[in-house]
């Protein structure tokens, strides 16, 4: 693989993936200025269509390649960098890399799980916020556990992770 495959996702202290239905309520400043500084290594951000739905998506200065099998929320209409792709994810990764280079992920768990089920993620990204809404609960060692941690350090109450994933075997 010539391109690099990364992925972003903040939860919550108890493993929550959304605060009032979005991951965008568990995000701190901090966590916002990252997300933007890490944006600029990548040439591209792939999500689903449940993230598309339901996370703020009207600008990127990226390329947003919506993997879904439905057209394009009525809410991304005015994002013109946004294209939907009817595709599972396991194609989409070394199609979108192979046309436009290292790739960023920002879809909620369930996609990330599945980049990491079919071998193609490298890098994990993760943030870990203070808050504890309890919902939509996932286990963060489970989340990360073939996965070697490059780096970690707190800031404004929030850790920041970064992690390389181990090649699949399957």
């Amino acid at each position: 693989m010539a391109y690099r495959v990364a992925a972003n996702l903040v939860l919550g202290a108890d493993g929550s993936t959304s605060l009032h239905g979005s991951s965008a309520g568990l995000s701190l400043p901090e966590d916002r200025a990252r997300f933007h500084d890490l944006r600029r290594e990548f040439k591209a951000i792939l999500i689903g269509g449940n993230t598309a739905r339901n996370e703020p998506y009207k600008r990127t200065p990226l390329p947003l390649i919506v993997l879904s099998h439905q057209p394009l929320p009525e809410r991304l209409g005015s994002n013109e960098k946004a294209l939907a792709w009817n595709l599972p994810l396991s194609v989409a990764i070394p199609q979108a890399g192979g046309t436009y280079g290292d790739l960023l992920l920002e879809g909620g768990p369930a996609f990330i799980q599945e980049a990491i089920a079919c071998g193609q993620l490298t890098e994990l990204y993760l943030t870990i916020s203070p808050l504890t809404p309890a919902e939509n609960q996932i286990d963060i060692l489970e989340l990360t556990a073939n996965a070697e941690e490059l780096s970690r350090y707190e800031l404004g109450g929030s850790l920041f992770l970064h992690y390389r994933l181990a090649p699949s075997h399957e």
